[in-house]
């Protein structure tokens, strides 16, 4: 049975979610964070994708992230494939490190888009990892820091 087709956005604006498979983890320490960070920087210079927000949870990632000529899922496997290779050379493993294919929504609207930017700071905040906003794997930090 083919897969369903994502639904494309009008802006190039989607709300992402990619989870480990299993629901294990795909952070284990703060060098794991560091790296995937690192390389979700180096893609988006290297293609041109711009990164709006981020949150980085133990066994998934929530990013809102606007798509360049190339499409979102080359981004996307950019990222997820070079992050999982490092992963597992780190840590031995062999085979998947996500599930399934990355979740994508389209972002439409502004009222939509400032949705998700509040709904991916919150992440932390609603799984009990923080008491607050401030959340050291959350642009949430970095936007405070630009104003």
């Amino acid at each position: 049975m083919p897969r369903t087709a994502r639904k494309k956005s009008e802006t190039g604006i989607y709300n992402i979610i990619i989870r480990g498979i299993n629901r294990q983890n795909i952070f284990e320490d703060d060098e794991d964070r560091i790296r995937f960070l690192e390389t979700l920087d180096r893609y988006k210079e290297e293609t041109g994708c711009e990164l709006y927000a981020y949150c980085l949870m133990s066994n998934h990632v929530h990013l809102l992230v606007k798509e360049n000529d190339d499409g979102l899922s080359s981004f996307m496997k950019r990222v997820n494939g070079s992050y999982a290779y490092w992963y597992n050379w780190k840590y031995d493993h062999v085979g998947h490190l996500f599930q399934d294919r990355f979740k994508s929504e389209p972002v439409d609207d502004d009222t939509y888009f400032l949705t998700v930017i509040r709904y991916i700071h919150r992440n932390p905040l609603t799984a009990g990892m923080t008491d607050g906003l401030e959340y050291a794997w959350s642009s949430y930090t970095t936007l405070q820091e630009t104003e």
